[in-house]
């Protein structure tokens, strides 16, 4: 071993430039590999934190063509009832809101804003909440709140929170019952202020559906059969008529397993964070791709130093080294270089942990956070060495005395066929990383700059629901420059995967659409292009049950018409337009059935709260901004206050897209880089060991170009078959990610062309200037070489 690691010191002192580059390479792709799988792992282990988290599921349903997780409260709780299997249900409301409030203490009066979500108290039985400070009991009072950790100490320090009250802003005193440990930030459910709901809320309202409902069951496998048992036992035609079928009427209830949910992307009314599974096989492919290519170029430089070392070797094995020590000393070399890499590579993850790129992964990168990932990328390190290692240390061990000591190891058939394979794979890899990389910045770049059907542009949004003077305000902003006009919403347009959906009847069939209320000025304000009928007037709001105007997607499904009415009782309003359809939700969901309403006088709903304000064409953003704030100031001087521009509501909305792309650019230029650092090296390699064939070509007439043509004429050729099997691969993987998306980008054919130029002409420019160079050599110095 003495003599082992003796080699292994005069290896380094000998190639020292190798050597570093070596560390370097494999450094940075293995702290990549490292980053690439501590967020596949966060995604993949999305809620398995929960106990038994196999046993607990959420409740899905169709009514038609219409897929939602939302549910009336009398039918979740019909379902719940339906089968001993069932252990608990549970029910929240469709998603969270924000609660203003402060502490009653004397003294503190500043107002926080915390996210908060209604729920029965059976939701602490299905989920695994660790209560540090009392209980989830079923018989709570209906102000009871629970609140995480971190909230407590942020509101009380380190004194007892049960039995402190705090006072909403819109219901008064509620009192703390319980504090529970923060959840794990890769969950569905938050870390929020959690409300109970009152035991009569909706409890026979079948029209409300307004709820999504988890299930506990005592078995995993009892999931499939839940939904026929409800069927035989639950009697339908009390509640939807006489004539009702589960067939007919195309509608059915599911169960999905909770550690699956993140994945599920084509349910309305789903508020939970999302990922896609095609987005993880490309993460998990590209951090494939970058240990492979590591390896590579790892194996190469060690083939790029075989005629510096086969003379070496091969007389240490004449003078009587048995070939198996000479082998186990390579590769003990490789393994050695590869650990030393993946201790510079924690560095390297430690290291962006604390830069601005930290922000495009989500999981926590603290060592402790992912000690199997880390165990699991040393046992990576270790392999690549051995397998970078092994074939240079057998090759070089491997031929006859007389011919290694020629040193004519570079020019054998094996040789040449190991660096086509290897120039091939790195010219594969860089061709699928473009063009992947690509289409994921087109796909972003098109849902941020689309055209969503009303003027989004100098448009600023912001939570205005403590004014209570609306009319006042609006004049006294209107008083600025800067701004044109202003208008309200009850909710921020094209921020969310849906909105807040009512069934209600429509000529005698019961139909389902998404509400957004609003202003009166809202259509005129943003522009929206009213197709048939007219827009909403002043006098809408005085109307007794408001107006509706729908958009072309309801009026084809539900042939609705002009002046026709909708709703029953406080729910009715009469259909005074259509208009084109805006997207008013994200880009992941087709347009679906929706209206914009304005509430007449029974108004059993809140007033808009957001306002859109439209600033003046070439205005300054600075003093425009300030205007606003100064006005909100004098209207709500204590309030929490958040202006924004609404392209920033647009960059959040895709906030989760544009990092999983932004990660992915990234590691893909990473691993391209490496490639392309690789192919340069066998070009080299290549030139270097063909000095002898260049000068005597040289000798006999060949010019520079002829040179420099039949060297590219080869790459050129390993380009193209590389290229044509790349393209088809990318191809469907682009396609796979895109189907998470209702709209989407073209997949256009220059991106491809883009991906062939890119790799092409570097790798051109690359055969250019190193075999100009050889070629431009005196003949005599090439053939005389002793290399």
């Amino acid at each position: 071993m003495k003599t082992i690691i003796k080699n292994l010191v005069s290896v380094i002192r000998r190639f020292k430039l190798a050597i570093t580059l070596n560390i370097l390479g494999l450094s940075v792709a293995f702290a990549a590999f490292m980053l690439i799988m501590i967020q596949v792992d966060y995604d993949r282990s999305f809620d398995r934190f929960h106990k038994d988290s196999d046993k607990i599921f959420r409740l899905e349903r169709n009514e038609g063509r219409w897929k939602t997780v939302l549910f009336s409260r009398p039918l979740a709780e019909r379902f719940f009832d339906s089968s001993p299997h069932i252990v608990v249900g549970a029910i929240a409301q469709m998603s969270e809101f924000q609660s203003l409030f402060h502490v009653e203490n004397g003294y503190d009066r500043n107002l926080y804003r915390e996210n908060s979500l209604f729920v029965t108290p059976e939701f602490f039985d299905v989920f695994s909440f660790d209560f540090v400070e009392g209980s989830a009991d079923v018989h709570l009072a209906p102000e009871s709140m629970f609140i995480p950790l971190s909230l407590s100490r942020k509101l009380f320090g380190k004194e007892p929170a049960v039995g402190k009250q705090i006072v909403h802003s819109s219901w008064g005193n509620q009192t703390v019952a319980g504090v529970y440990r923060d959840l794990p930030a890769n969950s569905i459910i938050n870390n929020c202020i959690y409300f109970v709901i009152q035991s009569h809320e909706n409890r026979d309202s079948w029209d409300n559906q307004n709820y999504v409902a988890y299930v506990r069951l005592n078995h995993p496998s009892n999931a499939p059969l839940l939904f026929d048992n409800f069927k035989r036992t639950f009697d339908a035609k009390t509640v939807w008529g006489e004539n009702f079928d589960w067939d007919e009427s195309n509608q059915g209830i599911w169960l999905t397993a909770l550690p699956d949910v993140h994945f599920v992307t084509d349910l309305a009314y789903d508020n939970t964070p999302k990922s896609s599974k095609q987005t993880l096989s490309i993460l998990f492919a590209i951090a494939i791709v970058i240990i492979l290519i590591a390896t590579i170029n790892f194996t190469n430089f060690s083939t790029a130093l075989a005629p510096m070392r086969v003379k070496s070797i091969n007389t240490q094995h004449i003078l009587g080294l048995q070939r198996n020590k000479i082998r186990f000393s390579l590769v003990f070399e490789a393994i050695t270089i590869s650990l030393l890499s993946y201790a510079v590579a924690l560095l390297l993850v430690d290291l962006f942990s604390k830069t601005p790129l930290v922000r495009l992964i989500d999981a926590d990168l603290t060592y402790s956070s992912n000690l199997m990932i880390i165990g699991g990328s040393a046992l990576v390190a270790l392999l690549v060495g051995f397998f970078a290692g092994l074939y240079p240390a057998r090759h070089l061990t491997a031929f006859a005395p007389a011919f290694a000591l020629k040193g004519s190891f570079a020019l054998s058939p094996k040789g040449k066929s190991l660096r086509s394979t290897l120039t091939g794979i790195q010219f594969f890899a860089s061709f699928a990383l473009i063009i992947v990389a690509s289409f994921m910045f087109l796909q972003n770049n098109f849902m941020q700059n689309t055209d969503l059907g009303f003027h989004k542009d100098e448009l600023v949004v912001v939570d205005v629901g403590t004014i209570t003077e609306r009319d006042a305000f609006v004049n006294q902003l209107k008083l600025h420059a800067a701004i044109d006009d202003i208008t309200f919403g009850e909710r921020l347009l094209s921020s969310s995967d849906s909105y807040m959906g009512w069934g209600q009847p429509y000529e005698g069939e019961n139909i389902n659409f998404q509400v957004l209320p609003v202003h009166y000025t809202f259509l005129e304000t943003m522009g929206i292009e009213i197709t048939q009928g007219r827009g909403f007037r002043r006098e809408d709001a005085n109307m007794q049950h408001g107006a509706f105007v729908f958009n072309e997607t309801a009026r084809q499904r539900y042939n609705m018409e002009v002046g026709a009415t909708v709703g029953r009782g406080t729910q009715q309003g009469e259909i005074v337009g259509f208009m084109s359809d805006v997207k008013f939700a994200s880009f992941r969901v087709s347009v679906a059935p929706m209206a914009f309403y304005v509430w007449g006088t029974q108004n059993w709903g809140t007033q808009p709260n957001v306002a859109y304000i439209r600033l003046t064409a070439g205005a300054n953003k600075r003093v425009a901004m300030s205007n606003i704030y100064s006005t909100l100031a004098e209207f709500t001087p204590n309030a929490f206050l958040e202006i924004r521009f609404f392209d920033e509501v647009l960059h959040r909305l895709y906030e989760k897209e544009k990092s999983i792309s932004s990660l992915i650019s990234l590691f893909s230029i990473l691993a391209i880089f490496i490639s392309l650092v690789g192919v340069f090296g066998l070009v080299v390699f290549d030139s270097q060991y063909r000095r002898k064939e260049i000068g005597v070509r040289k000798v006999f007439g060949a010019t520079t170009i002829g040179i420099i043509v039949m060297f590219n004429k080869v790459y050129f050729k390993i380009l193209l078959i590389c290229f044509v099997i790349a393209a088809p691969l990318a191809w469907y993987a682009v396609t796979r990610w895109l189907e998470n998306f209702a709209y989407k980008t073209p997949m256009h054919w220059w991106v491809y062309l883009f991906a062939f130029v890119t790799v092409g002409a570097i790798t051109v420019c690359t055969v250019t200037f190193q075999n100009w160079r050889v070629a431009n050599d005196n003949p005599i110095n090439s053939i005389s070489s002793s290399e």
